[in-house]
């Protein structure tokens, strides 16, 4: 059966990596239109997922709304960037500075090449409002340098040592195999394909 799924998010890049990753299943995803969204201010990240698709939710009664909330936790620097990832440079954060800021917190921890692992927490609000999660999790190391063009965030320094390659080296039909959200958005697909 196919389905409408409306993504709660702002984030173009992953709009498209989460197309790719259902591209076999029979659905739509919708970017809804909403121009503003509620501060991240949960303490974990299935609170900043579901305080996402709720707040879609309003304006789409009645939808599967997904929201989704995703990081990189190195346990090694106490659970660092976590659900700070996106924002761990601070105010006017981006990749490449977020990527800078850890790179250099990691080095004066005298922490090389720590065990890491990216995870991603989907929050689905059903048509009859109850809600349910979903998480994917990989698992890599720390790179000491960015390598690789691909992917966004932190994929230039998170290696797969059984790859020998950081993820944003990986072609994107491999990442979107094995990548936290294809975990999780597969699972919510499969979920929802068994709900219609």
């Amino acid at each position: 059966m196919s389905f409408k799924l409306y993504l709660a998010t702002k984030n173009p890049s992953k709009v498209i990596e989460i197309r790719q990753i259902l591209r076999h299943f029979d659905c739509e995803i919708i970017l809804p239109d909403v121009k503003q969204f509620p501060d991240e201010t949960g303490k974990t990240f299935q609170e900043n997922a579901l305080t996402k698709a709720l707040h879609v939710a309003k304006y789409y009664p009645g939808q599967f709304i997904a929201g989704e909330d995703s990081g990189l936790i190195i346990p090694a620097a106490g659970g660092l960037p976590g659900i700070y990832s996106s924002r761990f440079s601070g105010k006017n954060a981006n990749d490449g500075k977020n990527i800078k800021k850890l790179l250099k917190y990691l080095e004066n921890l005298n922490c090389k090449k720590p065990v890491a692992y990216f995870i991603c927490v989907v929050a689905l609000i059903e048509p009859s409002g109850k809600h349910r999660f979903f998480e994917g999790r990989l698992y890599g190391r720390i790179t000491e340098t960015p390598r690789g063009s691909r992917g966004f965030g932190y994929d230039p320094i998170f290696e797969l040592p059984e790859y020998g390659k950081t993820v944003a080296e990986l072609p994107e039909e491999e990442k979107n195999k094995i990548s936290h959200r294809a975990k999780a958005f597969k699972d919510l697909a499969k979920y929802i394909e068994m709900a219609v």
